[in-house]
């Protein structure tokens, strides 16, 4: 199956075509100069061009496709077609086929990535014109951050502003986040479930991403793709005050401060010679001190979030560059890298030097093999996951089905789980857990027994026991517990405490001081191995859920799939979550079909705990 991938800019198109099983290119275009006299096209591994005079995107992409068919062997064989979008909002956290009223959304979030969504939108509207028999499907760059924490995504506004879902972080270069991670964790042979990951994606746009367990959790972007690094032509972060000065005392107006800070500023704006980084870092070396300001505040920049991001995640496993500047400027790189030995990366100058990425080494290391937070370069590959996207989508709407089972939906006021050894601590030697009532999921109890939870700050005099022991202590909280007692709980699968916080519990017969363990649960289901296949679903999948309340229907994302024969099927949220659907006994949700098909509402994300063993 071929899929073709489209990449709209402003001014020229990427047009691939992808064999959706290997990955492996078909043809290859990119065109130039759109809107100019004198556009042209060049094929993949081709030195002529082909001159098509001055077209807009409808004109540049019908030369295009009425070439391409031509060449391929069987011009039917195209499937779908993917087309990239910068912005989605908070509308779109996946993949979806493009509609009328999909266009219209996008277009409504064109004032947000100006630079973007409307040549976009021109690209979609030109294909879906040339191409009307097949599934145009949109990726959107936000869509991997969808997965931002409130505290992330969250703007210091008054709250009726950062509460509205339009004033918010949305984050960008999801697309290739995503794809770099992934390879990253394969390079390291490891489930990017298990590693904390900063993803450097750096080029005439840049922005990190904190990756945590396969999750973004902080990126540099924000409401629009100007908050964070320095880049090609844009300011990245800059204080406010700044532009009020420059409206009060300089007349700029909007449009004037829209040009100077998507336009005229980054790089090229320091350094005068334009936003080539090859072009600044040989004025650089011969003595040019624009330029070489211009190299020193976008490292410095990269630099500074780097260590943010590490502080936010406790740690981190490796650091990944990407992009046009992360790939090819051992420069750069070495400028970012060489103050990073507190965090266990230690760079290799010889290998940062000589490191070229190939076809068949599109990650590589240029850190030294005892660093404990390894420096990799990744080859982005923006086109082949959105082809991997697109192939997806189309796949599974012929595998699913309509029928819908209703999950029961429970909602998990706090409670504690111990192991014998802290049973024995608060209870006394040889203590058993006593059980009051037997719990939805088979083998599992409510105790007689309660223990005093003691924070910082308040305590819950009697928090409720769980059965029987574990192999690991486990306090599960809501948000609202979590400010009564005056700690930061991650949230978390069952199951993975590491770098959550401690607490001290008080029993009758002793006290035990946990140095970590309490966690929000991450909101589950559990099912049975029949449950996963009706739903289509396996083992740690992340899905999406609604809940019918009647008065208060409520869909809740990022739900974790938990699949096992012991688990009967039922979601579990916690108290806050219930009270936000005003959920009452006998509640029932469904995973979302959308657009009129089965087709699941599923991102690509799946979660391993980092110790599952105590689920």
């Amino acid at each position: 199956m071929k899929i073709l991938v489209i990449n709209c800019g402003s001014s020229s198109i990427k047009a691939d075509v992808r064999e959706h099983a290997t990955g492996a290119f078909v043809a290859r275009m990119d065109i130039e100069r759109i809107g100019q006299p004198n556009a042209t096209l060049r094929f993949d591994g081709e030195d002529s061009t082909t001159d098509l005079g001055q077209v807009d995107h409808e004109q540049a992409l019908k030369k295009t496709i009425d070439l391409l068919l031509k060449r391929l062997d069987d011009p039917g064989a195209i499937a779908g077609v993917g087309h990239r979008v910068v912005h989605g909002g908070a509308r779109f956290t996946h993949p979806v086929r493009i509609t009328s009223e999909v266009e219209e959304a996008i277009d409504e979030l064109a004032s947000l990535a100006p630079l973007h969504n409307p040549a976009n939108l021109a690209g979609i509207r030109a294909a879906r014109k040339l191409l009307p028999d097949v599934d145009h499907v949109a990726v959107f760059d936000t869509a991997f951050h969808a997965t931002l924490p409130r505290r992330a995504r969250t703007y210091a506004l008054p709250y009726e502003m950062a509460n509205d879902p339009g004033l918010r972080r949305f984050g960008f270069h999801g697309i290739s986040h995503a794809y770099v991670a992934q390879r990253a964790a394969e390079f390291l042979d490891a489930d990017v479930r298990d590693l904390r990951l900063i993803t450097c994606h750096l080029g005439n746009g840049a922005s990190l991403c904190a990756v945590e367990f396969g999750r973004s959790i902080e990126t540099s972007m924000g409401l629009t793709p100007l908050e964070g690094l320095v880049m090609g032509t844009r300011t990245g972060d800059i204080d406010p005050g700044l532009l009020i000065h420059l409206m009060r005392e300089h007349g700029y107006t909007a449009d004037k401060l829209d040009e100077l800070l998507n336009r005229e500023s980054g790089l090229a704006g320091l350094s005068g010679v334009g936003n080539d980084l090859r072009d600044i870092e040989a004025r650089a070396a011969d003595g040019d001190d624009h330029c070489r300001l211009a190299i020193q505040v976008f490292a410095h920049r990269v630099r500074k979030y780097i260590g943010a991001y590490a502080a936010i995640m406790g740690g981190v496993d490796a650091i990944v560059f990407a992009g046009g500047i992360g790939e090819n400027s051992a420069l750069m790189r070495h400028r970012i890298a060489q103050r990073l030995d507190f965090l266990g990366a230690r760079l290799d100058e010889d290998r940062n030097r000589e490191l070229q990425l190939a076809s068949l080494q599109p990650v590589q290391m240029f850190s030294t093999p005892h660093s404990r937070t390894r420096l990799l370069v990744a080859r982005t590959d923006e086109s082949r996951a959105i082809a991997e996207a697109v192939s997806k989508l189309i796949l599974k709407s012929d595998e699913l089905t309509l029928d819908q089972r209703p999950i029961p939906v429970a909602v998990s006021a706090r409670h504690i789980h111990l192991t014998q050894e802290a049973v024995e601590t608060l209870f006394g030697p040889g203590y058993q857990l006593t059980p009051r009532n037997d719990l939805s999921q088979p083998g599992q109890f409510a105790a007689e027994e309660t223990v005093k939870v003691v924070g910082p700050k308040n305590e819950f005099p009697a928090v409720r026991i769980l059965g029987p022991t574990r192999s690991l202590n486990q306090l599960e909280i809501s948000r609202t517990d979590e400010f009564t007692l005056g700690i930061d709980a991650p949230v978390r699968a069952s199951g993975d405490v590491a770098n959550s916080p401690g607490i001290l519990l008080v029993g009758p017969a002793g006290q035990l001081k946990l140095e970590q363990g309490v966690i929000c649960a991450w909101r589950h289901i559990h099912m049975t191995p029949d449950d996963a296949e009706h739903f289509g679903v396996k083992d740690r999948d992340v899905v999406e859920v609604a809940v019918a309340s009647g008065d208060r229907d409520l869909v809740f994302g990022d739900v974790l799939v938990r699949v096992s024969e012991k688990y009967r099927l039922e979601m579990h949220i916690d108290t806050d979550e219930g009270n936000a659907a005003n959920l009452g006994r006998g509640a029932t949700g469904t995973l979302i079909s959308t657009e009129g098909r089965a087709q699941l509402r599923r991102r690509n994300t799946r979660y391993d705990a980092v110790n599952p063993a105590a689920e």
